[in-house]
């Protein structure tokens, strides 16, 4: 009986682990590297102990203005796991139930499929139960008002000569 408890909670686990992997595997490449960004912005943190995996999107939008230009909006869940900060693998690493989720926003312009450096990818995060609705006004503003400030000129504004 207990071998048969063993093996449950074994497949069980691994079932976990994967599913953890498989939501990450199926975001859009372009939402992905959005939150690799926010993982190593948390990574960075001194206060972060545990190592944390994508868990879920909350929100997704996209703004594609022309000529190989998108505005990605990606609102998610991370979730801590048992395994430490800076780990490599992460395939085996189990969500933790006793920590709360990390909410993150994040908001970028990509142009031929890798991120921008102007304007600066705008990144927060923040436990789930500290988010006030107030930082959740701050994240959309901001992130509004960089989609629609890129400044650049575009061939409708141009003047052709004859």
């Amino acid at each position: 009986m207990a071998a048969l408890l063993l093996l449950l909670f074994s497949v069980g686990a691994l079932f976990l682990s994967s599913n953890a992997q498989e939501a990450y595997d199926n975001l859009p490449e372009t939402y992905r590297k959005g939150v690799d960004l926010a993982l190593e912005k948390l990574k960075a943190h001194d206060g972060i102990h545990h190592h944390f995996l994508f868990l879920r999107s909350i929100i997704k939008s996209e703004i594609e203005p022309g000529f190989d230009v998108t505005y990605i909006y990606h609102n998610f869940y991370l979730k801590a796991t048992r395994c430490q900060k800076g780990t490599v693998d992460a395939t085996s690493c189990q969500f933790r139930n006793d920590r709360p989720l990390i909410d993150c926003a994040v908001c970028y312009k990509m142009f031929g499929g890798g991120i921008e450096q102007e304007p600066k990818p705008y990144v927060h995060c923040a436990h789930k139960p500290a988010l006030t609705e107030d930082m959740k006004t701050v994240r959309v503003d901001h992130c509004n008002a960089m989609s629609y400030s890129s400044g650049a000129p575009t061939l409708l504004l141009s003047r052709g000569t004859k």
